[in-house]
């Protein structure tokens, strides 16, 4: 049987469509109603689809459904530059909708095709931007660079019937609602970050887990790699950080480490779904790991024992012995070998047992060491007491505190950037309410509606808006010991940080946010998502 090819807009029937279109005003002005509408398009009454992140601009195409078929194809248009990468995004796409229609949905020239995606849109779009159309005839989704036309392809996933993200083949119909859209993000970093040092995630746990941020346009994955209880990435100079220090996880259990290869797969997995891996090895406190796995980084030349328990702040680098730098300018120099992107982070935070003269001291060789692999440094707030390189960042992790807003502001204050991260709103670990069986209440009870309810503009008084870099939601894993934990926590709060990190202020609100959300629990139900259904959202 051959294929249909995709069908055309006939001359004909444009300008039928132009015609009526013209004499609507006219005909409902009759009426006594105003109207205003555009000519090639019908006037639209349906309310647009429900997205997450909401677009830039959306206007619903009425009468424009468009339907995929057995015949249907997907046809990339691209420069010679990016066509592997927007082909591997075509393959990407096409591939989940065969496994959940059944179709053969082949990739080639857009010659035809019913869904285009293409590269060569107009630069004005930006790294990120798109525009995407879908109409009777067919779906266009337009970016000037490979990343954007993969948020553009998210955004087409999510116009979709949710069944589309099956794993196993479905009843159709498989139709997209008509619609335009022109977007693009409101912050450069939208972050979510992965503790896997109090409790180890394989590496098909972390795949699964980019899986599901990436759905809501974050683009950056902090992952958490050395803290008290376990050392997670290979280091060839310093071998017992991951043979001993990362043998145990907290309650005793055995933890785990990645080899070279297994991260540079996270690497790999992450980037194809526009990802930046940011790497955090934390000092000088959060150090016990290492400090077990070498007594010659300790003060007194003593290894304590492994620890397993949730306790912070007891330990620390001797930020007094030259062989602390030389095992930091290894460690760094190894990690910054397997991270591509610009930015590693130094952590920072709860130096309680460093002397604080002492910590003053060992920032800034600390940060020099990072600045000399080539990384931008990145750290907690606390590093904001320290002199900071240039094009550092900064990490707010406050709980509306003042110590906390005024360390942002001390960043700032250095041209470093600040990314938001505050505790009692978006760390994904905090309980939503008192009978959450898993998570934290240090940072006080966090329901869906508070973790969005704040604007990353105006959370901290008398901060320059321009030195926002964006948002990042935190999961720290102190009680989570598997993925299905990992998800109930995160879902449904981890879809409103990065919608604060993507759409317009203007744009943002709980009461049309919580009707979005709500569509996604179909969505999460097929992707077998362990979410949390919050009885303030009207689940369907």
């Amino acid at each position: 049987m051959s294929r249909q090819p995709r069908p055309r807009r006939h001359p004909s029937l444009v300008n039928l469509v132009t015609a009526v279109a013209l004499a609507a005003p006219a005909m409902l002005a009759a009426s006594g109603t105003a109207v205003a509408v555009t000519p090639t398009e019908a006037v639209t009454t349906a309310a647009a689809p429900g997205l997450i992140p909401k677009p830039s601009s959306q206007r619903a195409l009425a009468g424009q459904t468009f339907s995929l078929n057995r015949w249907s194809r997907v046809g990339i248009e691209t420069s010679l530059k990016e066509g592997q990468a927007a082909l591997k995004i075509a393959h990407q796409f096409a591939g989940q909708l065969r496994r959940s229609t059944g179709y053969s949905l082949p990739v080639g020239p857009a010659t035809d095709a019913a869904i285009t995606l293409s590269t060569n849109g107009p630069a004005s779009l930006g790294a990120e931007g798109y525009n995407l159309r879908s109409d009777r005839s067919g779906i266009d989704v337009v970016a000037a660079t490979p990343e954007g036309l993969y948020r553009g392809v998210t955004t087409l996933r999510q116009l979709l019937p949710a069944k589309a993200e099956a794993a196993t083949r479905q009843a159709g119909p498989w139709q997209v609602p008509g619609v335009a859209i022109a977007d693009e993000p409101r912050y450069e970093y939208r972050g979510a970050m992965l503790d896997v040092s109090r409790h180890f995630f394989s590496v098909a746990e972390v795949k699964r887990y980019i899986d599901l941020i990436s759905l809501y346009k974050i683009n950056k994955f902090h992952l958490h790699l050395s803290d008290d209880q376990g050392w997670r990435i290979q280091v060839d100079s310093w071998p017992r950080l991951t043979t001993y220090g990362g043998s145990l996880e907290v309650g005793g259990t055995p933890g785990g480490s990645y080899t070279k290869a297994d991260y540079a797969e996270i690497v790999r997995y992450a980037s194809d779904h526009y990802l930046t891996v940011i790497p955090e090895i934390d000092t000088p406190g959060h150090t016990n790991a290492a400090l077990a796995s070498y007594a010659q980084l300790n003060c007194n030349g003593v290894a304590p024992p492994l620890y397993t328990g949730t306790a912070v702040g007891f330990s620390s680098l001797c930020t007094t012995k030259p062989i602390t730098y030389d095992f930091l300018g290894d460690v760094f120099r190894e990690v910054a070998q397997q991270n591509p992107g610009p930015v590693l982070h130094l952590g920072g935070d709860e130096a309680h047992s460093t002397p604080h003269q002492e910590y003053l001291d060992f920032l800034p060789k600390a940060s020099a060491l990072v600045s000399g692999q080539g990384k931008k440094v990145m750290g907690w707030q606390e590093i904001a007491e320290t002199p900071l390189p240039a094009g550092s960042i900064a990490q707010y992790w406050g709980t509306d505190d003042a110590r906390s807003q005024e360390l942002a502001r001390k960043a700032a204050a250095q041209n470093a950037k600040v990314v938001l991260s505050p505790a009692n709103r978006a760390y994904l670990d905090m309980k939503y309410n008192a009978s959450t069986p898993w998570g934290l209440d240090w940072a006080g009870l966090v329901s869906v509606q508070r973790s969005y309810s704040w604007n990353p503009s105006t959370l901290i008084p008398n901060l320059p808006a321009n030195s926002v870099a964006g948002v990042e939601a935190p999961l720290w894993s102190e009680t989570l010991d598997d993925l299905d934990k990992v998800e109930f926590m995160a879902f449904p709060r981890l879809p409103g940080i990065a919608e604060l990190g993507w759409s317009k202020e203007a744009d943002l609100g709980w009461d049309g946010y919580k009707d979005r959300l709500a569509s996604q629990g179909s969505r999460w139900d097929a992707l077998s998502v362990n979410f949390y259904r919050a009885p303030e959202i009207p689940w369907r």
